[in-house]
């Protein structure tokens, strides 16, 4: 009896001239979310795919498999350690695709952070192409190198994601160069991702799904023999992507690629039987890579699992403290002490939230989470007195209800009940088609819903608040892709069932939030039941359209805060506190996909909160969660602040460790923080006019810009503090090996880390290179990022050398006039630093004579 893996051994020249042409057509498109065609009669099995890139959420959104959440890409990038980068890719991305029999994750994304504002910034490593191509690098060669393939995204500029679909990034081919592609080129010559995702948006004038970029760089220059599929549904035709070159076009629900539509267009000609064997032929390369990586997901059962052993809560745990970056230390605040400590006050909207990650397709069912209040509470002695308030609240929609909702006899969750409609008025059947118990309260169904139901459904959800001890008057927020109402004790709280206002939620298919409010009574089990149901309202109400693809459904509620209460309370706690712990930022609601920040302020009253608490007491650490930048208008009175990004699972396990100094932070900055938003260098042009987006900063992006403007950031690119000093010396620098020709170029940068300080630490350095005045009048970035190395674990006193190797990337730039690298004669200047703007050494070497080249 074959096997689906037989395929590892199959003869693909023969196996694409021997199907139907029926067959190849099918290849070149995905079936349901999130697989490829199988070909039974060839023995052709499907393989899975699933996001990526901070984790494996498996198949599904709604009642998904738990799962690993690693910290946020600008996390990993913080930690300038390409070997730690590696190890959590192979244990915990790669170990875990298998866990949910996917032989592909949907990662990493390399996109540039232009602006802070990006709503997906968290899911790209770092705003400097050479620091992301790097940990790109590690990320997929350590994942393949288990057996699982990556699929490197979104190629190229899907850099913002307002008007995602359609706005035209007009970059110059310069920038386009060094900076947009720089990350995909580098991790194609280190790692050879086995597939490449084209981004939603134009390019210079096209879509990147029908882009010649995909030929002409991916194939032919790079000479990459990965698969191009598209992002889901970003796919805008059918004969221009073909003929483009993407192989496969994802998902497989609402395809153009079916059999008519194909058939029509080879029968006009618009493409060749030839072409679309070509595209099938890359699919089942890609299918024959899996299977001879890891044969036992193909012919496994396909079923979803969880494992978190100790082995992985400890790195998951070791990664996220090394991605903590300390922004700021005056007089040797932190480390803190805990035994010295009698009274802590923990305050913040983000100290108790559940912040794991950013929103969209980031987003996953953790396994477990500790938040930032359980870490330090777990961290501190038994008799230290701890008081908490949340202080201001930050949430854009209300917080879902997971855990705070319970059936009639007290489990987690409520209970589910499927019903078909069986009439055009909303009347259900007489009985449910199924049961279930349902523990979240945010529910993306996605054609989850039970296959044995109709066009037009319904599912009635009924539960129990938990009971409290107080009264409170508590809110709720509903948001729907369908319509919904929601009851409490049999009252209607909240319509969006009738009439609704359209929003950006579930990937731009739902309303806005509705809120409503109602009287919680200290000790009731206040009964909740919300209908839902998949066929959308008109625009003006009453009629029904056509059903959604997926219908889905958030329910979040919180206590009515008084805020001047709120806020009042918390500085009185704070100020007779030993130590005050504040806790705010972001949440997976303001970085997500589909639209961008309008602000980096942080939420709601949250800046006055902090400012107060400062003044109130002079001992106060700020913890800030997000996945970029933020404003801090109260920088200069805070003695001490940790940025902790997004963390995953282990987020206050991990806060906890740093805090109290079981880890030694090491991490720095993988983006400038700007004083304001007008500070950022694509201020004024990040937005789509008129469906066009003008890159007008060209090359000066990130701390090229600052640098070229002389802007003093909020902290620099690079920037992280120690608690311990380092000190830098000796820096040596070789002469060029073969300095008039590209291949074999080579300059190696050494140097000398002494730790000066009483801790054992680890140093992150940085080598930027600046160009020589070009005599072909090309103008160039003050400085760049050409190499780093993580120095680790220095003890007190010692001395450990530091060594970074300079090849033809480093000294070359794209000249648009004979569309090749160049690399003129001159002096380079090679500045070594702690960050962008703390260079400590600066040396130089020469290159004697120009050289060209191409390719990789």
């Amino acid at each position: 009896m074959p096997k689906p893996s037989d395929i590892a051994h199959a003869d693909l020249d023969e196996l694409v001239k021997g199907i139907k042409l029926e067959d190849a057509i099918a290849l070149t498109s995905g079936v349901g979310f999130w697989n490829t065609h199988a070909v039974s009669s060839a023995n052709i099995p499907a393989i899975k795919v699933s996001d990526g890139p901070n984790g494996i959420r498996g198949s599904r959104y709604f009642m998904g498999t738990p799962a690993k959440v690693i910290p946020c890409a600008t996390a990993l990038g913080s930690t300038w350690d390409t070997e730690l980068i590696g190890s959590a890719a192979a244990k915990l991305l790669a170990e875990e695709a298998k866990l949910r029999g996917a032989s592909i994750i949907l990662g990493p994304t390399v996109n540039i952070q232009r602006s802070p504002l990006g709503g997906r910034s968290f899911e790209s490593f770092s705003e400097d192409p050479y620091l992301s191509g790097q940990i790109a690098s590690a990320y997929i060669a350590n994942v393949q190198s288990h057996g699982i393939g990556t699929c490197i995204k979104h190629f190229v500029g899907n850099d913002m994601e307002n008007d995602r679909f359609a706005y035209d990034a007009i970059i110059s081919p310069r920038a386009l160069r060094e900076i947009y592609l720089m990350p995909f080129m580098i991790a194609e010559r280190n790692a050879q991702p086995w597939a490449y995702m084209a981004a939603y948006n134009r390019v210079n004038g096209l879509h990147m799904s029908e882009n010649p970029l995909l030929k002409e760089i991916i194939r032919d220059e790079w000479k990459s023999d990965a698969m191009i599929m598209s992002d889901w549904f970003g796919t805008y035709g059918l004969s221009e992507s073909i003929n483009a070159g993407l192989d496969l076009e994802m998902p497989g629900v609402g395809k153009w690629r079916t059999q008519d539509q194909m058939g029509r267009c080879l029968r006009s000609k618009k493409i060749m039987a030839r072409t679309v064997r070509e595209r099938a032929r890359k699919v089942l390369e890609l299918v024959q890579k899996c299977a001879r990586a890891a044969p036992e997901i193909i012919d496994g059962d396909g079923q979803e699992r969880t494992n978190d052993s100790q082995e992985d809560v400890a790195l998951m745990r070791r990664l996220a403290a090394q991605a903590i970056v300390l922004l700021k230390n005056d007089g040797g605040i932190l480390p803190l002490k805990a035994d010295h400590l009698k009274k802590v006050a923990i305050i913040g909207p983000n100290a108790k939230a559940r912040v794991l990650t950013g929103g969209g397709s980031a987003s996953l069912k953790a396994s477990y989470f500790v938040s930032p209040y359980e870490g330090i509470v777990k961290a501190l002695p038994k008799d230290v007195e701890i008081s908490y308030n949340e202080g201001s609240q930050a949430f854009l929609t209300m917080p879902t209800l997971d855990g705070e909702i319970i059936t009639e006899d007290g489990k987690s969750g409520w209970i589910g009940s499927w019903y078909d409609h069986v009439d055009r008025n909303f009347s259900l059947a007489p009985k449910p088609l199924k049961v279930d118990l349902i523990s979240e309260t945010k529910l993306i169904i996605l054609g989850s819903q039970p296959p044995e139901l109709g066009e037009r459904w319904s599912l009635i959800l009924r539960g129990f608040l938990r009971p409290r001890d107080t009264d409170t008057i508590f809110e709720f927020g509903l948001t729907v892709a369908g319509r919904a109402k929601l009851f409490v004790d049999g009252e209607l709280v909240i319509d969006n069932w009738t009439k609704q206002r359209p929003g950006d939620a579930f990937f731009r298919t739902g309303t806005l939030e509705e809120r409503g409010t109602f009287h919680r009574k200290a000790g009731v089990k206040h009964e909740i039941v919300l209908e839902l149901c998949n066929v959308k309202p008109a625009a003006g109400g009453g009629e029904d359209e056509i059903p959604p693809s997926g219908a889905a459904v958030q329910l979040g509620g919180a206590d009515v805060l008084d805020a001047d209460k709120a806020i009042e309370e918390s500085v009185e706690m704070a100020r007779s506190a030993d130590v005050a712990i504040v806790v705010v930022g972001l949440n997976a609601d303001w970085e997500t996909s589909g639209y961008d920040r309008t602000t980096l302020a942080l939420p709601g009253r949250t800046d006055e909160l902090v400012a107060k608490i400062l003044a109130a007491n002079p001992k106060t650490v700020v913890i800030t969660q997000a996945g970029s930048a933020v404003e801090m208008p109260w920088v200069d009175f805070a003695p001490a602040i940790l940025h902790t990004w997004y963390l995953g699972n282990a987020t206050g396990d991990a806060i906890a460790d740093v805090l109290f100094g079981k880890v030694n932070p090491s991490a720095k900055l993988s983006l400038t923080f700007p004083k304001r938003l007008q500070d950022t260098p694509s201020y004024g042009h990040f937005a789509s006019e008129n469906g066009k987006v003008r890159y007008a900063e060209d090359l000066y992006v990130g701390y090229k810009h600052y640098e070229n403007v002389n802007i003093a950031p909020l902290f620099a690119f690079g920037h992280g503090l120690s608690y311990t000093s380092f000190e830098y010396s000796n820096l040596k620098i070789t002469t060029p090996k073969a300095s008039s020709v590209a291949e074999g170029f080579e300059v190696v940068v050494k140097l000398v880390v002494k730790n000066t300080g009483a801790v054992t630490g680890s140093e992150a350095v940085q080598v930027y290179v600046t160009l020589p005045p070009s005599s072909f009048g090309h103008l160039h970035v003050p400085k760049q990022l050409r190499g780093f190395h993580k120095v680790r674990d220095i003890e007190p006193g010692e001395s450990k050398e530091a060594s970074v190797i300079l090849d033809k990337y480093a000294v070359s730039y794209w000249e648009e006039g004979t569309a090749r690298w160049r690399a003129e004669r001159g002096k380079y200047i090679v500045s070594v630093g702690a960050s962008s703007a703390n260079i400590r050494l600066v040396g130089e070497f020469e290159i004697g004579r120009e050289f060209e080249w191409r390719g990789l």
